[in-house]
């Protein structure tokens, strides 16, 4: 199988897991982490480019998973995450980390922090390098061991 169709078979397997728990993951820390996530796949490589802001944007407001939210919020958080990687990466990294660290207390939902990271890097069929990085930072600030996830 070649490398994108497993990216993509991985994204949609990450994506049906999570529809699975929809109801499960309606907690203001999965929210906020959730977001946290997204902005932190964004902006990976250090920088963040509009066109790739307004996809990672239009695949928050139809995950199905984060519908559980208002989409304004969500939009908001992404943002708030976005402007401190912008501000400064380095910083903003750790100050990321720390918001998605809040759903450690809940494995399910540290689980699907995870899974949503994957998916948004995954969604554009190339889950490269520097998003696997940052996606396996988030494992280790969630306390979760990154192979579980194939990173």
């Amino acid at each position: 199988m070649a490398l994108w169709d497993r990216i993509k078979e991985s994204a949609s397997g990450m994506q049906t897991q999570l529809v699975a728990r929809k109801n499960d993951l309606k907690s203001g820390a999965f929210r906020d982490a959730a977001m946290a996530m997204c902005a932190l796949v964004a902006a990976a490589d250090g920088t963040i480019d509009p066109a790739e802001r307004r996809r990672v944007a239009q695949l928050i407001a139809t995950n199905e998973v984060l519908q559980n939210f208002d989409a304004t919020d969500l939009q908001r958080r992404f943002d708030e995450n976005l402007d401190k990687l912008t501000a400064d990466f380095d910083f903003g990294r750790v100050s990321v980390l720390q918001e998605i660290a809040k759903a450690k207390k809940k494995p399910a939902e540290a689980r699907a922090v995870v899974q949503i990271g994957i998916v948004i890097g995954g969604a554009d069929g190339d889950f490269d390098k520097t998003e696997q990085a940052v996606v396996r930072e988030a494992c280790f600030a969630l306390g979760l061991p990154p192979h579980e996830f194939d990173l």
